[in-house]
């Protein structure tokens, strides 16, 4: 199947089942690129040379000690230095990247299966045993890490937005960014979204963890048998949105980049992921870009991140940079 007549192309409506947008033949890297493939050459290229203006930099990675106190029974990172032939030293990382700033990949989230089933499937039909099975690398995040995740980068500041509104919220609990507000943004910023984007939003995650959170406040979130999360909402005019406007990926600072539980009868995971093999993106550090943002008054970027390259594997620190 040629590119043109990929139902990646299709609008929204046109989609014979919006649930399950598989693209590529069972085990290729298609496949395994899922929604990247929109990051084509000629994208990349237009990205790079009309986002890299001063040279400017910011990394977009939290620190790896965060979350210290993370939840859904997840550790925290052990960093351990050892020595090496008493000349020098070595790093051990123990870490689940999903306790920082990660790029959820193809193998996290299932979609459930037909309705006469209880089996779940991953994107592209792939199934629990395929991932179990450790010669199988299947939908693997390797896929990813072979040319990066690269190209233009957007920055809803949603945190900003709501400050000038007078909307106090904490990014552990329900609420809900609403697609009417990223517009209202957007409008307000004067962004033109292209196809290929890859949009970021901010709520606020990091700088309340860090600045507003104490300790006693952070252990009881990770002790939580039912944590909360801020984020974007589950609605199918959302999904309609992400879809027509191209995003090749999504991420942002909250922890599941959707309001977490979900409020009413999917989550956007069912569909980026497993549905659509788009990457989200989440707990990314954006306080500096939102700053940098803000001084330039400039909401666009060269986005750039390289993935682990790590065969069959599930998630990855994004090791990611927004350049100007």
């Amino acid at each position: 199947m040629s590119f043109q007549q990929s139902p990646i192309n299709l609008k929204f409506d046109e989609l014979p089942n919006p649930r399950r947008v598989w693209v590529g033949a069972p085990g290729s890297h298609e496949e395994g690129l899922g929604r990247l493939v929109l990051l084509t050459e000629e994208r990349v290229r237009k990205a790079a040379s009309q986002q890299i203006q001063t040279g400017r930099r910011v990394g977009l990675n939290w620190d790896l000690t965060k979350l210290e106190y993370p939840s859904l029974g997840r550790g925290s990172c052990d960093h351990k230095i050892v020595p090496l032939l008493e000349a020098g030293f070595d790093d051990i990382y123990l870490m689940n990247p999903q306790q920082s700033s990660q790029w959820d990949g193809l193998r996290h989230w299932s979609m459930p299966g037909s309705s006469d089933t209880q089996q779940r499937l991953w994107y592209g039909g792939t199934t629990k045993m395929d991932i179990l099975d450790r010669s199988n690398d299947r939908i693997g995040i390797h896929h990813w890490a072979r040319e990066g995740i690269t190209g233009r980068g957007v920055l809803i500041d949603y945190a900003s937005w709501a400050e000038k509104k007078g909307i106090q919220y904490s990014t552990f609990s329900l609420h809900t960014i609403k697609l009417r507000d990223i517009l209202e943004i957007a409008q307000e910023s004067n962004i033109a979204f292209e196809k290929g984007d890859i949009l970021l939003v901010r709520s606020g995650m990091t700088k309340e963890w860090e600045h507003k959170m104490d300790i006693a406040a952070k252990k009881a979130y990770s002790a939580s048998n039912s944590p909360k999360h801020a984020g974007v909402e589950a609605t199918t005019e959302m999904l309609r949105w992400i879809w027509d406007t191209g995003f090749a990926a999504v991420a942002g600072d909250a922890i599941s980049w959707e309001v977490y539980p979900p409020l009413g009868d999917f989550m956007l995971h069912d569909y980026l992921l497993s549905g659509w093999g788009m990457p989200i993106g989440e707990m990314f550090d954006l306080e500096r870009l939102a700053e940098i943002c803000k001084e330039l008054d400039r909401w666009t970027f060269f986005f750039t991140s390289m993935p682990l390259n790590m065969p069959g594997g599930v998630s990855s620190p994004p090791n990611a940079q927004a350049i100007f």
